[in-house]
Formats: structure tokens, sequence, C-alpha cells
């Protein structure tokens, strides 16, 4: 019974990497190479790039993706649950009270940190 259920699944995502590997192989095999000194130089956004390219990004970038991540997830979490509210009882009002508070402790901990400020 199990298989009958995911075989469907599993076979898509079988033709789904096939196919997709059958392009990304047929491109290298048949596409022009026609390297210029021209192409081969490094672009970014259709601009010189300037600075040092050793230096570090500010850890104020990666506080910022990880609140992007804690928050996407939460709006994952929330919203099955709002949906199912009246079904889950106490019992599911208390865990996502305790979920949402983790969240506000990772919101505390950004906003400590300053990723919420913005600077130019």
């Amino acid at each position: 019974m199990l298989v009958q259920t995911y075989a469907p699944v599993f076979l898509m995502l079988a033709v789904a990497m096939l196919v997709a590997g059958l392009f990304f192989s047929l491109a290298s095999v048949l596409g022009k190479k026609l390297p210029t000194p021209e192409k081969m130089q490094p672009y970014e956004c259709g601009s010189e790039s300037s600075g040092g390219r050793h230096i570090k990004l500010s850890v104020k970038f990666y506080l910022t993706a990880i609140l992007f991540v804690v928050f996407d997830i939460e709006s994952v979490f929330v919203y099955p649950w709002a949906l199912h509210f009246r079904a889950l009882g106490w019992a599911g009002m208390v865990e996502m009270m305790s979920f949402l508070a983790v969240i506000a402790v990772a919101l505390v901990y950004v906003w400590r940190k300053g990723a919420l400020e913005w600077e130019s």
C-alpha cells in the first residue's frame, strides 16, 4: 500500500533528475565553447567590481539571513496551525505558544545584535 502511494512521487523525481541531468550534459557537450578574455572576467551586475575579494562579509549579513529563515519557518508552521486551531484544542495552543516564544527569543537576539538596523 505504501509503495503504491509514494511510487508516483519517486517516479516524478527520477524523471525530473533525469531530464535535468540530460539537459546539463547536452549543454556541456554540444554547447559552444569560445572563451575570450572578456568572457572570462568576473561579472557583477554590469559594473566593474571594486574592493578586496578576500574581505569577509559582515556578521550582520549572516544575522539577516538567519532572521529571514527563522521567520519564514514561522509562517510555514503557523498557517496550518491556524487552519486546525479548533481541532487541536488546548494542547495545540500550548505547543504553538511555546513555538512562538522560541521565535520571540530569536527576534530579541537579532534585535540586540543590531541585525534590524539599516546602515547606508
